[in-house]
């Protein structure tokens, strides 16, 4: 019996081996930047990190305030960029970014990004108030419906992201989820491409009718998000914020943004092809080329 536990822990040491090795020689899975959590309540990344994206075609940077992608050069005339994991945008090189694109098209402008997969609305703007003392020229925040929903406990607490309590009128900022392990698991290159690669075929999914699916994402929450965009207007600088709406966004979502008086762009792909990689919902290269020209127009038309 001894002899047969020996032989197996044997097998299996042998078998991670190979599979580390294996994971890092054709990188498997993307390395991910370890996190912090800054004094104002708001997850970003230890400053100052790279990596490979999965395939290792190209890498990521983290610069020295903790936000994927390089610094501008200046931060006169400065615009802000912020967002969840479509501007972090891991899954495309530095070149491929809104900011990069943004700068291309209106070069008399200097753009940076703050962005971390998991960002709410309401982190969104949390984030916007650590720019106040930059005097930024405009502050960009890209958002669909899922980041409103995401932003109230009200509707279901998510404990590692920022959301406001509507019933106490307070903001409960998230909390990292077991980092030390998670630090463990994302230098073990076998075991995170393992966990990836099968996390999400475990998953249990409930399968719903299409017109009910609908009918629920179009007036469920309405009430709740007129009451976390009254709280937005109330504490926050709305006037220098544009939201742009990514394609697709509820009618109701823009109707009520409209109503309130934000400023909003909402993206349109209509007729154009494919925005996004064939398997994975997040933009290509030529989606942020789209939607960064759309944005650009804005700025050409609305600011001096």
């Amino acid at each position: 019996m001894k002899k047969f536990l020996f032989t197996i822990i044997v097998f299996l040491a042998v078998g991670l081996i190979a599979g580390e090795i294996i994971a890092r020689i054709f990188v498997l899975t993307t390395e991910v930047p370890n996190r912090k959590i800054d004094e104002y309540g708001i997850q970003r990344y230890i400053p100052n990190q790279d990596g490979y994206y999965k395939g290792g075609e190209h890498t990521w940077q983290v610069n020295k305030n903790g936000w994927v992608g390089p610094l501008p050069k200046s931060e006169d005339n400065l615009i802000t960029i912020i967002g969840d994991s479509f501007i972090e945008n891991f899954m495309n090189p530095d070149e491929c970014h809104q900011m990069s694109y943004l700068k291309e098209k209106v070069p008399s402008y200097n753009f940076t990004e703050a962005a971390r997969s998991g960002v709410t609305l309401i982190e969104a703007f949390e984030i916007s108030k650590q720019f106040y003392v930059k005097k930024p020229e405009l502050q960009i925040i890209y958002l669909d419906e899922s980041d409103l929903k995401q932003s109230l406990t009200d509707i279901g607490r998510v404990g590692d992201v920022t959301q406001l309590n509507l019933k106490e009128n307070k903001i409960v900022y998230g909390v990292m989820r077991s980092p030390g392990l998670k630090k463990i698991i994302y230098n073990l290159k076998f075991p995170f491409y393992l966990y990836r690669r099968f996390s999400g075929s475990l998953a249990k999914k409930t399968p719903i009718n299409t017109n009910e699916e609908e009918k629920l994402k179009e007036d469920r929450y309405i009430d709740e998000y007129k009451a976390l965009l009254e709280y937005i207007k109330s504490n926050y600088d709305t006037t220098n914020t544009l939201l742009v709406l990514k394609p697709h966004t509820e009618r109701s979502v823009v109707d009520l943004l409209k109503s309130l008086d934000f400023n909003i762009l909402l993206l349109n792909d209509e007729g154009d092809k494919n925005w996004s990689f064939e398997y994975d919902h997040h933009w290509t290269c030529y989606g942020h080329e789209r939607a960064a020209s759309q944005v650009a127009s804005y700025i050409k038309s609305n600011m001096k």
